[in-house]
């Protein structure tokens, strides 16, 4: 029993790894690539991946978004967890890193199941709604820059259905949120949604102390 999250130490992570986490050969070789990047701190965690995964199947996922791809972890650990007429929506910036997605995403046979768009989020979810997709995803996934994280949440609440689920990442911030000598812009934006989040009614939140902190907020 325990009242408080248990912290982990690299013995015990292991340990969950180990006999927690069911990571597809796809996915370890993508984790296995990435870590090579001087940007792999970027990429969320086995047992995050595989968290959003157990996601998708318990809210019936067919619809989903996700701004801030990187090398497509998450992207295909969501669509492999997802029925073969489903469709991911990503977006991103940079061509070098969503190369390496695409690789991945073909070498598992769920290419068909992505969209990628490298353009600044906020204009494809803008376009989105405008094309009148408002309502209709099931769930979204937020890892992009965070100053413009409340943009996001905004558009990704008006795409959602009601019932569908929204995953902030990184909102723990290395436990920056909590250092009151760092005021730096992306960590009071990040503090900010936080805030925003725990007083938001249009939503039911839970943070979960997973990699560096997972909010999920479901659309009322």
């Amino acid at each position: 029993m325990a009242n408080r999250t248990l912290g982990f130490n690299a013995e015990l992570h292991a340990y969950l790894l180990d006999v927690g986490v069911r990571e597809p050969e796809v996915l370890h070789a993508l984790r296995a690539e990435t870590a090579s990047l001087d940007a792999a701190i970027m990429q969320i965690s086995p047992e995050q991946g595989q968290f959003m995964a157990l996601l998708m199947r318990l809210i019936n996922a067919r619809r989903t978004l996700e701004i801030g791809t990187f090398t497509g972890y998450s992207a295909l650990a969501v669509a492999l967890a997802m029925p073969p007429d489903s469709l991911t929506i990503c977006c991103d910036v940079s061509e070098e890193w969503t190369d390496i997605a695409q690789r991945y995403w073909q070498r598992a046979g769920v290419a068909d199941k992505i969209r990628l768009h490298l353009q600044p989020a906020t204009e494809t979810l803008g376009a989105l709604v405008r094309d009148g997709q408002a309502g209709s995803f099931d769930f979204a996934f937020i890892d992009a820059d965070k100053s413009n994280y409340d943009n996001y949440y905004e558009h990704c609440l008006t795409l959602l259905r009601s019932g569908g689920l929204i995953a902030v990442d990184n909102v723990l911030w290395s436990g920056a949120v909590v250092d009151a000598e760092r005021q730096d812009g992306n960590t009071q934006a990040i503090r900010a949604l936080n805030s925003k989040i725990r007083d938001d009614q249009r939503v039911d939140l839970c943070m979960v102390p997973i990699g560096d902190g997972l909010t999920l907020a479901c659309k009322r």
